[in-house]
């Protein structure tokens, strides 16, 4: 399907753009300014940005829900800050001694 008239652009080019970034960084926040630079081209009218950025969702989710893995096998970030909390807990930060105050 064609998403931009003006640079005749189709949504699989689009999709493909978007994995390619995914694959590369799939955490990366995908706007529609890095898939039009990724394709060599810029948004002139910009009517059909609310299209790229429904094609970039559509396929950021698509490839998150495939990614996913079994809730065993993720580790919980409550549990990882209290793991680091307990090793850091005896560790002096600062060469000071206990009883000075600063002002």
């Amino acid at each position: 399907m064609l998403v931009c008239q003006c640079n005749m652009i189709t949504s699989k080019e689009i999709e493909d753009i978007v994995l390619e970034l995914l694959e590369a960084d799939p955490w990366q926040l995908v706007v529609p300014a890095k898939v039009y630079k990724e394709l060599d081209r810029r948004a002139k009218c910009g009517g059909c940005v609310p299209n790229v950025v429904d094609i970039i969702v559509r396929v950021t989710e698509k490839y998150h829900s495939q990614q996913a893995h079994p809730e065993g096998e993720l580790v919980s970030l409550q549990n990882g800050l209290a793991k680091l909390k307990q090793q850091r807990s005896g560790v002096r930060r600062e060469r000071r001694s206990t009883g000075h105050r600063a002002a």
